[in-house]
């Protein structure tokens, strides 16, 4: 039955849609909150009021789609296997991937990428001393954490595996990102380096130490989008040859202790080829960009006229750089909400039209992306986390010291 997707639950036969089914009743409970978690009912029951209500209507709701999934599945399954087709095709599939997640990382919806072709079919399936595996991320861990790298599976299946994980995510963190913050440097105008070289040193070591490469990412796509587009097609073409070098480096993550703890002190991982990969990636990353730079002119860090926008996160005065950005949003009534994740803040607002983008930018913000109406991301890079401390503390009327 588990070939075919389906098993037994609590007795009763019946599909197993996996991780994909926690990917859905999480799409699902973000909806019924952002609908109800306001929800005003009458005096007898407003003890379910609000916030309570949600979880009640979040499993009203999932009856109707559980009741739906086994009626579209076969469908969706063919299309995950279709994907598959494309996305796991030898040796230029990793290329492909690559090149779709750079490109959606604009829209944050990258990790629903990732997450698509780690725990679904779209990541293949694996037989693996006869237990079948589905997405690559399990058929990873078992290999890399239980069978090791003299079984069998490791020359079979890890220098595939590995292109879509750890291995091609070093290459971007380790040489893409530096070499395109080098080329940023040597392109600032000189009275600028002193500035360009904390703010580039900054984002290239978030990516080289903590696998966050946004940051950088974001320097440029809002200035230079096509550049941006040009970059993902590198990162796609110049990730194909990992697989023909048999590099076969686990985890996830990129970073340089991933590479030491996953790479050196792993037998059989082929990790000089990953280096000899990576410098022909900063060679050819740093030569695109600072041509690129000097050709188009792209005001990058360093090369804009006034640089002290950003003097306000350097010397880490977050409560003016807060009440920058609550200016910028309209005021705080126009503040509804206020969020983030590891580079930009997520803001919804009453009406985006009161926003001000030069006193954003004159926050130190590195680019704004609106992906719906009345809600907004504004990027700071690795202050994000301490920009939404003084953002609270500015709407809730608290004055830091």
């Amino acid at each position: 039955m588990a070939l075919v997707g389906q098993g037994m639950v609590l007795g009763i036969h019946t599909l197993k849609i996996e991780a994909l089914g926690g990917i859905i009743a999480g799409l699902l409970a973000a909806k019924v909150t952002d609908r109800f978690y306001r929800l005003q009912l009458p005096l007898a029951f407003a003890f379910f009021s609000g916030k309570k209500s949600v979880a009640i209507l979040s499993i009203a709701f999932t009856i109707p789609v559980g009741l739906l999934i086994p009626f579209v599945w076969d469908v969706f399954t063919y299309g995950m296997r279709s994907i598959s087709t494309v996305m796991m095709a030898p040796n230029i599939g990793a290329g492909i991937y690559m090149t779709l997640n750079r490109l959606l990382i604009p829209f944050g919806l990258h990790h629903v990428l990732s997450s698509t072709v780690r725990f679904t079919e779209a990541g293949g399936t694996y037989l693996i001393d006869g237990q079948t595996y589905v997405g690559i991320l399990p058929a990873m861990n078992k290999i890399l954490f239980e069978l090791g790298p003299n079984h069998p599976a490791w020359n079979e299946f890890m220098p595939t595996l590995s292109s879509y994980l750890a291995s091609s995510q070093m290459l971007t963190t380790l040489f893409r990102v530096p070499a395109i913050g080098l080329a940023m440097y040597h392109m600032a105008y000189f009275k600028n380096k002193k500035f360009a070289k904390g703010m580039i040193l900054t984002v290239v070591l978030t990516a080289f130490l903590g696998n966050i490469t946004e940051p950088l990412e974001f320097s440029f796509l809002f200035i230079a989008p096509q550049l941006f587009v040009i970059y993902a097609i590198l990162c796609g073409l110049l990730t194909i040859p990992l697989q023909i070098l048999d590099v076969s480096i686990g985890y996830i993550r990129g970073t340089i202790f991933d590479f030491g703890i996953f790479g050196l002190m792993y037998e059989n991982t082929h990790w000089p080829n990953l280096l000899l990969l990576g410098a022909i990636n900063f060679v050819v990353f740093y030569g695109v960009f600072r041509y690129a730079i000097g050709k188009f002119d792209i005001k990058t860090p360093g090369r804009e006229k006034e640089m002290a926008d950003s003097a306000l996160l350097n010397n880490k005065e977050y409560d003016k750089v807060a009440e920058l950005v609550v200016e910028g949003l309209g005021g705080r009534q126009n503040i509804k909400r206020v969020e983030n994740c590891v580079s930009r803040l997520r803001i919804d607002l009453g009406d985006q039209k009161l926003m001000n983008m030069e006193l954003l930018k004159e926050a130190g913000s590195l680019g704004t992306f609106i992906p719906s109406s009345n809600h907004i991301h504004v990027v700071f890079g690795p202050h994000v986390e301490f920009v939404r401390n003084a953002v609270d503390d500015n709407l809730a009327g608290i004055q830091q010291r």
